[in-house]
Order: C-alpha cells, then sequence, then structure tokens
C-alpha cells in the first residue's frame, strides 16, 4: 500500500456493526417471526414505529411480490407501515393481508377520509413448498394467521437461522435461514439488513468457505459467521464447475429466492431509496453464485426512517448516498452468510456446521 493510498484510508470514517449486529440497530424498526413447524415455513415482518420511505429492486427472474408497483418513485405512496417475508411461494403473499389487517385494527394506514385506513405493506416470498413439510391445508393456508402472530411477536431482538421466512429455507446443498447484520458509519448514520436466505444458487466456493467470507466483522463474541479455515471439501474439478454446490447440478429441489429488507436511519428520498435498493441487490452477488438466475425471484426493498439528515449539497449528497449504497451491499452479503451459519439441520437438509464441525 502506497503512502498516499494509506493517507487516504486514514482519512476515512470508522464503520463497526451496531450494538445488536441486528438490522433493528436502526432506531424505531421491529422484526416479528413466526413459523409453522409441521408446514417448515415461516413468516417475517419489519415494521418501522413511524410510516418510513420505501423503495425496492426486484431483479429475480421468478419474483412473488405485491405492492412493488406503488413503490416505484413516480407514483404517489411514499412511506410503508410494515414490510413483510414469508415463505409459501404465493399462498405466502396472504400474511401480508394478516399484517394489514392488524396495523388497521390499530388506526395506522394510509388516510383517505374512508372509515377506515389503508395500511400499506409491500411483501415477497420465497418457494419453500417442497421442502417435505405437510402443505395439504386445503382452503385455509396458514400464512394469513403467520401474518397475524408475528406482528404481535415484533420486538428489536430476535433469532436468526431456523426462524421466520427462512424456517424452511434451503441456501444450495445447506439450510438456507433468516440473517441480519448492520454497519454504523461513525458519526453519521447506520444501515442494516434482514436477509431470508434461500436461494437456488451456493453461498460457498469450492472448499467450503463463504464467499462473504472476507466480509466478515469482528463482534464482541468474535467473528459474526464462519472461519476462515473451516474447509474440508475437496478442490477437484468437478468443484470448481460454476454449479457446483447449487440445486442446479442434478434434479430442480425446488426451493429458491432470497429476499430481504435493507434500513437506514439517514433521511432518503424514494427516488435515492431505490438507488440504495440497486446497490444492495450487488450484495446478494457477493454472497451467492450463481445469482438472479431464472429460478430466483430476488427482492430487496429499502426503508428509510429519515432521522439523520444529509447534506444539502448535491455533491455531497450523492457522496452520501454512494456509502450508503455500499453499506447495504455488504450487510447483506453478511445477512446470508449469517442466516447459513446460524442454520440448524431440518429434516434432511443439513446445516452448514453440522457439515464441517
Amino acid at each position: 500500500m502506497t503512502d498516499k493510498t494509506s493517507s487516504q484510508n486514514a482519512s476515512l470514517p470508522l464503520v463497526q456493526t451496531g450494538r445488536r449486529n441486528l438490522i433493528t440497530d436502526i432506531d424505531g424498526l421491529q422484526i416479528g417471526q413466526a413459523h409453522d413447524a409441521e408446514a417448515r415455513t415461516g413468516v417475517s415482518v419489519i415494521v418501522p414505529q413511524n410510516p418510513a420511505i420505501a423503495a425496492c429492486a426486484v431483479p429475480g427472474g421468478g419474483p412473488g411480490t405485491r405492492e412493488t408497483d406503488a413503490l416505484q418513485p413516480a407514483n404517489l405512496v411514499e412511506r410503508v407501515d410494515a414490510i413483510v417475508l414469508s415463505g409459501g411461494s404465493v399462498h405466502g403473499l396472504d400474511a401480508a393481508s394478516g399484517v394489514t389487517a392488524a396495523l388497521a385494527q390499530e388506526g395506522r394506514g394510509y388516510q383517505t377520509g374512508a372509515p377506515i385506513n389503508s395500511p400499506i405493506v409491500p411483501a415477497a416470498i420465497l418457494f419453500d413448498l417442497a421442502n417435505g413439510g405437510d402443505k395439504q391445508w386445503g382452503m385455509t393456508p396458514p400464512y394469513r394467521q403467520l401474518g397475524v402472530q408475528a406482528y404481535g411477536a415484533r420486538q428489536a431482538d430476535f433469532a436468526l437461522g431456523n426462524h421466520g421466512a427462512g424456517f424452511g429455507a434451503q441456501a444450495g446443498m445447506f439450510k438456507g435461514g433468516i440473517g441480519s447484520a448492520s454497519a454504523v458509519l461513525a458519526g453519521q448514520f447506520s444501515v442494516g439488513a434482514l436477509i431470508a436466505a434461500n436461494p437456488v444458487g451456493s453461498v460457498v466456493d469450492a472448499q467450503g468457505r463463504f464467499w462473504a467470507q472476507p466480509m466478515a466483522m469482528q463482534t464482541s463474541t468474535g467473528l459474526e459467521f464462519g472461519h476462515p479455515h473451516l474447509a474440508t471439501m475437496a478442490a477437484d474439478a468437478q468443484a470448481q464447475h460454476p454449479l457446483a454446490g447449487t440445486k442446479l447440478g442434478g434434479q430442480m429441489a425446488g426451493a429458491n429466492t432470497s429476499i430481504g429488507v435493507v434500513a437506514t436511519d439517514a433521511d432518503l428520498t424514494k427516488a435515492e431509496a431505490q438507488r440504495v435498493a440497486i446497490m444492495a441487490q450487488d450484495g446478494l452477488a457477493r454472497a451467492v453464485r450463481p445469482i438472479h438466475t431464472p429460478f430466483d425471484g430476488d427482492a430487496i426493498f429499502v426503508l428509510a426512517t429519515g432521522s439523520k439528515p444529509l447534506a444539502a449539497s448535491p455533491d455531497q449528497r450523492a457522496r452520501a448516498l454512494a456509502i450508503i449504497g455500499a453499506l447495504a451491499a455488504d450487510c447483506v452479503a453478511r445477512s446470508v452468510a449469517r442466516a447459513i451459519w446460524e442454520a440448524e439441520d431440518l429434516a434432511a437438509v443439513p446445516c452448514y456446521r453440522s457439515h464441517f464441525q
């Protein structure tokens, strides 16, 4: 490293994890989770204390979403009351209906002059219908009730791995799950992510190291995920194939999509939030290979609570936006790895730690 580069890096503000290393390090956010163990599926809901600016980016080839058109910058709605992540494929979209009803009962939502408000609750789903759980629910899928339960269970601290929308998830050859991470830029703003990791692609390289390993951060209890030298996988020619370790190497397992939310306390506009969502998708590319396939419905929402104002100067504001987007992508990648690191075995799907330890 040159002296000039060292000097430039020394002038950069310190980045560290938040106190919890969760998306709820953004003040005013709570997460609620619920699952159905027999059906092997679940729901996660992200609820801001006050309606928050929101946007999304959906580059996946097989998305399942609700209210994403409303979040486009040219459209009327700017703020949302909650965001729902759910298993269950198209059936899981009903989880947002339960959350919407619960919010309306509390008087939250878009005011139109009607007798009841209209809460804005965007949602995205992942496919976990083929994981062996009991999906014979007939005319009463569990998702609306799971949405109500998750909303009622919301709090600042929450569990990772086999919980919420990640309960029945699978990530390549390993058990998937729900993951979260945060980053605090000293004296400026905070960014966090919550990801339900259920990709077709692989989260590890040929030696079994997380693709996201270089981004792992130290916390008060040690490295947040993985061990750099935890590797027993043989690096043979087959392992170097681009589909090695994925669900695409043989018969399709029928489980895919990574969905999530990025949050920041920065005072973003709706268009700026969409730019962060676009940049945050690069975090999935750092943690999963391949990503955004025809079989993945990858979707990332952004919530901006707005408690930290950005500079008024267009140049300074653009620079801050670039930094927020970069932190968002790193938080997304770390959240994916944490989801797999914290996951536990479920039925015939091994978790990462049991495979290597």
